[in-house]
């Protein structure tokens, strides 16, 4: 829940905006409102020591080796400024106000002025200096007091992604993409840390956490948070990659200012430009973009997923182009320390999509067998729908790990926190919903606990897999000489390629033969031929294989058709498809997906699932063993399905009888 100050402290910035209009189009005001925003905090955060820097400025010179380690001691941070100027000063002088602004901006140190550089802010001083508005702008902001004293860094967190919330509704854009509500953060790395308190309650711990979307920071702050309260000696490392460049800027200053490795927070497409390669992490979190294709990054991502499989990050397969969900899961896997460094832990919000889109064999089930084959799939858990800014729809945490506890090994756990939630005193966006803490607290015990219960179902890994057999019929065939399959012939394509004469003098031959049926397809075939010969003087094998295709007639009495080993040709319009159930197994992930199809478990299942489910109905079926896939899905919520029976009959009756009564009372009403 947002503080009354950080409501106070977004509308006097905000108010800004009246000195844009006209000057700026709505959704421009960002351009100009948030990089100010950055600079003052980073001003407010420097004032007490500003003196001390400068003095320190006047006696090193500036070819002194250590000169900038130097003067950030002196700061008080991991950064430092340089110029004599201040947001104060600057108002001093207010006829150059733009070239105080550039020389206060060039004092800071490099890694605060990368910050700076990624707003592109130059250009907005051009502008707003030639509309005689940088003076005025610039005084609105030297009256807000954004020092840690007064705003929290929690809260500044807050105040970005409020500001950010405000300029993306404006130019139509989603705020969820830069940034996740801080209730579902926590609830996250609540479930992350859960099982770790030991590991991670032990003196002077270090541990490191990747969020590769990282947006504002918000998921980096909140576990660093839950750490140092959990263990004010542990340190937790934060790393992350955003591609945004302005809320990468953010990001990248709010961890400046909590004294964390800003260089740790890198800007670029994790895809495309991986500026964490070769890095492994302890923990790591993140809320991708829903629905996102990754049209932008294809060729890039398909070249790696061909040359590399699973030498690199996208072996087990691509989901479809409009959904790039499970290219951030299996690029995140990449990442997580290797069981013999001790393993890693994920946690990642999805919308329903992945949990069971594309059918079996497809790459969102591939990539799903992957996790669950692999015993990685710990636990889903079904949040409420609104919760988040730029959507509605319901979503959905799941728990990835490599080091599962023994109780869990081979099991994956469903929560249904569905109903866990507190409406909001006013919608913000698509957002009417928050978890209360209390909520969250009882969502991590659900999942802590690993006990079934009414909103925790705890399945075996295969449960959620399934052999997608391909079931044959034989086909039986005869054929006849009616009107029927005579105009069936006449508009076959390899007959319509005869001359207009030939073609009709094959029908007319044809026709002498009308009202014949035959059980034999070479009975067929002869007069098929000898009516070409006599049309056209010649009998193309093509055209009386298309005649006597035209002429067949589909008959479950007529005789099976076979091959020349005598094998029954199957008959592809009664082809149908089921899902059998995984046998009970030990399963082991096989990048092969046909790897182990033909095992004596495999066989065994689909047998017996012909003999009880097939059988009985078409005791002449078969299935093509070369046709059969495994597919893996994860159908939540029908596990937490509660059946409601429909009102009786007489419940309904006396209902309307009850209704026509308040009608006609009104109209007697009226009548009188």
């Amino acid at each position: 829940m947002q503080s009354e100050t950080i409501n106070n402290h977004a509308a006097f910035i905000w108010s800004v905006a009246d000195l844009l209009r006209g000057v700026y189009k709505q959704s421009e005001y960002g351009r100009v409102i948030l990089p100010l925003t950055v600079l003052r905090r980073l001003d407010c955060v420097l004032e007490p020591t500003k003196e001390e820097v400068l003095a320190a400025v006047g006696r090193l010179p500036d070819t002194l080796q250590n000169r900038d380690p130097l003067l950030a001691k002196f700061a008080g941070q991991s950064f430092f400024n340089t110029s004599r100027h201040t947001f104060a000063t600057l108002l001093g002088d207010p006829d150059n106000v733009a070239a105080n602004l550039r020389n206060y901006i060039a004092g800071f140190s490099e890694s605060a002025r990368d910050i700076v550089d990624k707003f592109n802010f130059d250009v907005q001083i051009d502008r707003l200096d030639d509309r005689n508005l940088l003076y005025l702008v610039v005084s609105k902001f030297a009256d807000l007091d954004l020092s840690p004293e007064v705003v929290s860094d929690l809260d500044m967190g807050y105040l970005y992604e409020e500001l950010i919330r405000k300029f993306s509704e404006l130019s139509n854009e989603t705020a969820g993409e830069h940034f996740t509500p801080r209730e579902v953060i926590r609830l996250m790395v609540n479930l992350l840390f859960r099982d770790d308190d030991e590991l991670l309650t032990k003196p002077g711990v270090v541990k490191t956490l990747l969020d590769p979307a990282c947006g504002t920071g918000g998921m980096l702050s909140v576990a660093e948070d839950h750490l140092r309260k959990l263990n004010p000696q542990a340190r937790l490392m934060v790393f992350g990659q955003e591609v945004n460049a302005e809320t990468y800027a953010t990001c990248r200053a709010d961890m400046l200012i909590k004294g964390q490795e800003a260089s740790n927070i890198k800007f670029g497409n994790s895809f495309d430009d991986d500026q964490h390669q070769g890095e492994r992490f302890d923990y790591l979190l993140a809320n991708p973009p829903f629905g996102v294709e990754w049209k932008m990054v294809a060729d890039t991502v398909k070249d790696e997923h061909a040359t590399q499989g699973f030498a690199g990050r996208f072996g087990a397969g691509l989901p479809r182009i409009n959904d790039g969900s499970f290219l951030f899961l299996q690029h995140m896997i990449s990442k997580m320390k290797r069981v013999d460094e001790g393993g890693a832990r994920l946690a990642i919000v999805f919308n329903g999509s992945p949990l069971f889109t594309g059918g079996a064999g497809s790459g969102e089930s591939e990539i799903r067998r992957l996790i669950i084959e692999s015993d990685m799939l710990e636990a889903v858990v079904a949040l409420p729908d609104q919760l988040f800014y730029n959507t509605g729809i319901s979503t959905y945490i799941w728990v990835v790990t490599n080091r599962k506890s023994l109780p869990r090994r081979g099991k994956v756990q469903l929560v249904d926190a569905r109903d866990h939630f507190t409406k909001t005193g006013k919608s913000l966006g698509q957002k009417r919903k928050e978890l209360s803490v209390g909520q969250i607290d009882e969502i991590a015990r659900l999942y802590g606990a690993f006990e079934e219960g009414p909103q925790v179902k705890i399945f075996s890994n295969e449960s959620f897999g399934f052999l997608r057999i391909t079931v044959e019929r034989p086909l039986r065939l005869r054929w006849e000489i009616t009107d029927g399959t005579l105009s069936a012939v006449a508009a076959d394509k390899k007959i319509a390629k005869l001359d207009h004469n030939q073609r009709e003098a094959l029908l007319n031959q044809l026709r002498t033969h009308n009202g014949t049926t035959y059980v034999a397809e070479n009975e067929v075939k002869q007069v098929v031929q000898d009516a070409l010969l006599k049309a056209t003087a010649d009998k193309p094998a093509t055209v009386v294989k298309s005649v006597t295709e035209a002429l067949a007639i589909r008959d479950p009495d007529a005789p099976v058709i076979t091959d020349r080993s005598g094998t029954p040709e199957p008959d592809p319009d009664l082809r149908d498809q089921e899902n059998v159930p995984l046998p009970p197994m030990i399963v082991t992930y096989a990048p092969d997906p046909t790897a182990r199809l033909e095992t004596i478990e495999y066989r065994s299942a689909i047998d017996d699932y012909l003999d009880t489910e097939v059988h009985p109905y078409v005791p002449d079926a078969w299935y093509d063993p070369d046709k059969t896939k495994v597919g893996y899905e994860i159908p939540l919520t029908r596990h937490f399905f509660t059946y409601l029976p429909p009102r009786s009959l007489h419940e309904i009756d006396a209902e309307i009888n009850e209704l026509e009564s308040e009608i006609q009372s009104l109209l007697l009403e009226i009548a009188e």
